[in-house]
């Protein structure tokens, strides 16, 4: 399953992008976006999602109940 980032609660810090081992964060016009077909929630590189760790809003970087639905 991979994560997104609730846009409205984003507040463009750029933490999550810097710290993403798979390069799968970017700009997005306003906010930052996360790519469901690169992001492994950090499986191999931290024990927990690392996006939702150093994100300083609370439930701003969440489980994607979307894409893991598309995965199958």
């Amino acid at each position: 399953m991979a994560y997104r980032i609730v846009a409205d609660l984003c507040t463009s810090c750029g933490a999550c992008e810097l710290d993403c081992p798979n390069e799968a964060i970017s700009m997005d016009r306003f906010t930052y976006v996360i790519d469901p077909a690169k992001c492994t929630e950090c499986k191999g590189f931290f024990d927990t999602s690392h996006c939702a760790s150093v994100c300083p809003v609370e439930g701003c970087c969440v489980p994607d109940e979307a894409a893991s639905a598309a995965e199958g």
